[in-house]
């Protein structure tokens, strides 16, 4: 079935829906035990496939914000920061809900707020769109540039000056001890240590900031092989640039350091350059109704594959949650565990994309 959508800007949506569709397969295996090695986090520094999507999706945030400069250009300052500040607001409500849901145990005890985590994926998301806003209602391009460069290298200094670069001694989880305290951080590590930190979060929103650019200099330039050529040159400078400071400041996902916005960055711009050739240059549109069908209730669907997690995890086949009974009943005996659990996670996905085409075909798109 052909693409429902005539934007010139197809590319960009197909990158959001593929985004969407790789977060939901490596958030949800059938076995954390039983992961191929590009499904898997760095232990700690380094990056893998899996580091590379959360950046990702903040990227194609910073792409959906140049694409709506227009509106947002023509509201006055009052309208403008009631907008953007509501967005912010509600986005990051939604992720902190999020966690809480389903409120209870499942022995029925209430959560209290003392030990609900406040930082997250769309908490983050929420906030870098919000600074991200900000900085080019104010600055424009060379705003973003500028800011760009500031909270790389500010932060930068903040970790070297305040801590290292170790999970226990770092000065994100000093700072989110200091004001979150350890109960509402997230413990994954082994100790209270949040990956989606405040202070972390600054240098994240260079990631917003580098999708607005990108589509920033494609709407200056047009879609012209020089323009991709342009990008691509851009793309590897900054990976090159990245391993390259990754000897003094180690690109690592989990302190979201400077020289990782970089590489994250340098690999979005690779792939956006391919995709803007494939598909507004070539004309490609074979599967790319898949992930156009992702991209237009990106963030609906990915607060529906986490509440579809939970609702997997609490009900109960027999002794085991129905994720479990799934993953181990269903799959496992056909096949090898690490199969297994990348089918389950794959499978889960495409649950997800039939509510997403169900709800494009119906044109119920959710915005927050």
């Amino acid at each position: 079935m052909p693409p429902t959508t005539t934007s010139r800007n197809l590319s960009i949506d197909v990158l959001r829906g593929l985004t969407l569709a790789l977060m939901i397969v490596v958030n949800t295996p059938g076995s954390w035990g039983a992961q191929y090695a590009p499904l898997v986090h760095a232990p700690w520094h380094g990056y893998t496939l899996t580091d590379l999507v959360f950046p990702s999706f903040l990227f194609v945030v910073g792409c959906a914000l140049r694409l709506s400069l227009k509106k947002l250009s023509a509201m006055d300052d009052a309208v403008f920061l009631r907008t953007v500040f509501k967005r912010g607001i509600l986005i990051f409500a939604c992720g902190f809900f999020l966690y809480w849901f389903p409120f209870f145990t499942a022995d029925g005890q209430f959560i209290h707020f003392d030990t609900v985590r406040v930082m997250g994926v769309l908490q983050r998301i929420g906030l870098c769109y919000l600074v991200a806003a900000l900085v080019v209602r104010y600055g424009g391009v060379r705003g973003a540039l500028a800011a760009s460069a500031a909270l790389l290298l500010g932060y930068w200094w903040m970790l070297w000056q305040f801590g290292d670069y170790t999970l226990a001694g770092n000065a994100v989880r000093t700072l989110d001890l200091a004001v979150l305290g350890a109960s509402h951080m997230y413990t994954g590590d082994g100790i209270p240590f949040d990956p989606e930190g405040i202070l972390s979060t600054l240098p994240a929103v260079v990631n917003v900031l580098g999708g607005y650019l990108a589509v920033a200099w494609l709407e200056h330039k047009g879609r012209s092989v020089r323009s991709v050529v342009a990008l691509l040159a851009a793309g590897a400078a900054c990976v090159l640039l990245a391993h390259g400071w990754d000897v003094a400041f180690p690109i690592n996902k989990k302190l979201w350091t400077s020289s990782y916005v970089v590489a994250s960055i340098g690999w979005n711009l690779v792939l956006l350059a391919v995709l803007v050739w494939a598909i507004d240059m070539r004309g490609l549109r074979a599967g790319t109704y898949f992930f156009d069908v992702f991209g237009k209730n990106t963030l609906f669907i990915y607060m529906l594959s986490t509440v579809g997690v939970v609702a997997l995890v609490r009900l109960q086949v027999g002794d085991m949650s129905l994720y479990g009974w799934l993953y181990e009943r269903a799959l496992l005996p056909w096949t090898e565990p690490y199969l297994a659990s990348f089918l389950f996670a794959l499978g889960y996905m495409l649950a997800c994309w039939i509510v997403a085409y169900v709800m494009d075909r119906r044109r119920i798109y959710v915005k927050l």
